[in-house]
């Protein structure tokens, strides 16, 4: 029997510290594996195994600048990339 596809999207302004503790939520749910997102229109819960394929990319111009990240996985696809990142301080 196949499974319906459900998709979640939510849209708003925060503040840098509001924005940090949602990416916390959403790492200690990876941790524990199942990450609940909602608002008031939707929710989506999600259980990530495995190996999770991570995608991140950034951009920069004269007065915008844009930062994406994204984690997904197949729960029947182990595909290991063996790219290391490096996320922090300029030197």
């Amino acid at each position: 029997m196949k499974q319906i596809k459900k998709k979640f999207r939510h849209d708003s302004l925060q503040d840098a510290d509001s924005i940090k503790a949602i990416l916390k939520a959403i790492t200690t749910g990876l941790g524990k594996g199942k990450v609940v997102l909602s608002d008031d229109q939707d929710e989506i819960i999600l259980k990530p195994e495995g190996l999770l394929n991570l995608k991140v990319s950034a951009s920069q111009d004269e007065d915008r600048s844009s930062l994406t990240l994204r984690v997904s996985w197949h729960a029947d696809r182990d595909v290991p990339k063996n790219r290391k990142l490096v996320v922090g301080e300029t030197k």
